[in-house]
């Protein structure tokens, strides 16, 4: 794997013993702002200049971060800003915030992170929207099927006013979550080694009648069993042994996902169905920010932007760069070293999927979940209010075009 990351190197007895000198915050802050080829006595020496800079002073508040399965090392292959956002919020609040950052699934999970921050064993969690909505069911509203005809509107949505009252706002009333920034991919359909030997996927109707692993999204479940992909629940540290061993053929996630979770070895073929959100977002207990002063919550919001803007067009660099996802996949990339096919599938198979599960097509088996995150939501058209603001830019926009707002300024 080329993917640059300051800690390849080092054993993990001496990053625990770096841990315990400086705190594992500012090693991770610290290594994460190292590149190339780097020594122990690097890290050591980012560490403790970090640690000089974040307890300089006293801070008033300290959050605890937990941070499901990331670290330092596979925040740089995708991209979720996490770091950056605590990294420049102490900066920003010149260290009255302190962020404890904990990741590798140390104090919480994908599945766990949600009820950890609104049962108040930690103050904001990074985690996927999909799997983070079994603790807080209105998550589902991100994952209508073909509501976002590619990334660039999923950005815009992020940064529009309008997902203040459709995404954050019911969000915060109705689970306590404030809901910060997030990346933004589309899920496909990732092949294990029952496509390995079969020509890369052109047709949609090569995926039906098999067999793949959820999420806890009941949305994207819905999606699935409407496209023939017949959905099983299978714990994540099971998924990589079934594709493996070819007892699923499939896993719905995101390209990105499959190099940061070292999936890619056991995927064959990345099919990009684009046919739901892949969000791995940040949020905090809203308590804990209704508790901050004025200045302080602004200081919040505004690393939130600074974080959403920074995710946007390093996520989108790293898509091509480090993980492969483009055709021809670029050499070096962990898709090209894995040997991973990416299937980019035709407009054609694209609509005729949009046409077999969407809400706009097939209205009635989404009814009863869109009338419920309706209710939610006050009343508003939950799916039609996301699927306008999407098309607000063109479907073709590169992402990294998309202009960033401050959606909270409307």
């Amino acid at each position: 794997m080329k993917a640059s990351n300051a800690l390849s190197g080092i054993s993990r007895r001496d990053l625990f013993k770096l841990s315990g000198q400086y705190g594992l915050s500012s090693v991770v802050l610290g290594a994460s702002a190292l590149t190339g080829a780097v020594t122990l006595g690097d890290v050591a020496r980012a560490a403790e200049s970090t640690y000089e800079k974040r307890f300089a002073k006293e801070a008033k508040h300290t959050f605890k971060l937990g941070a499901a399965g990331f670290n330092a090392r596979n925040l740089l292959i995708e991209r979720a800003g996490v770091l950056e956002f605590a990294r420049d919020l102490e900066s920003r609040t010149d260290g009255e915030i302190r962020v404890e950052f904990i990741g590798d699934n140390q104090i919480c999970g994908q599945t766990s992170c949600v009820e950890k921050t609104q049962s108040g064993i930690v103050d904001m969690y990074a985690a996927s929207t999909q799997n983070s909505a079994g603790g807080a069911p209105y998550l589902n509203v991100l994952d209508y099927a073909y509501m976002f005809p590619g990334r660039a509107s999923q950005y815009h949505f992020l940064y529009s006013p309008e997902s203040v009252s459709v995404l954050r706002d019911p969000l915060e009333k109705r689970h306590g979550l404030k809901f910060l920034f997030s990346h933004a991919e589309l899920r496909g359909m990732q092949m294990g080694s029952s496509f390995a030997d079969k020509p890369t996927v052109t047709k949609l109707e090569e995926l039906f009648g098999t067999k793949n692993r959820v999420t806890g999204t009941q949305l994207g479940r819905i999606a699935m069993e409407l496209l023939n992909l017949n959905p099983v629940p299978v714990a994540w540290e099971e998924t990589l042994d079934g594709l493996k061993q070819g007892l699923i053929d499939g896993a719905e996630t995101w390209a990105s996902a499959v190099a940061y979770a070292n999936m890619s070895p056991v995927v064959s073929q990345s099919v990009d169905l684009r046919f739901f959100c892949g969000t791995e977002h940040t949020s905090m207990s809203a308590s804990k920010f209704d508790a901050l002063g004025g200045e302080l919550q602004d200081a919040v919001l505004e690393s939130s932007y600074l974080a959403q803007v920074h995710v946007q067009a390093a996520n989108e660099a790293a898509l091509v760069k480090t993980v492969g996802f483009s055709d021809p996949v670029l050499p070096g990339t962990i898709f090209a070293e894995n040997d991973v096919r990416v299937a980019f599938l035709a407009d054609d198979q694209i609509r005729m999927a949009e046409e077999m599960c969407s809400p706009e097509f097939n209205p009635e088996p989404w009814a009863q979940w869109r009338e419920r995150l309706n209710g939610w939501a006050g009343g508003m058209d939950t799916y039609q209010t996301i699927y306008d603001v999407a098309r607000q830019v063109p479907a073709d926009m590169k992402p990294e075009n998309v202009e960033p707002r401050r959606w909270w300024k409307s």
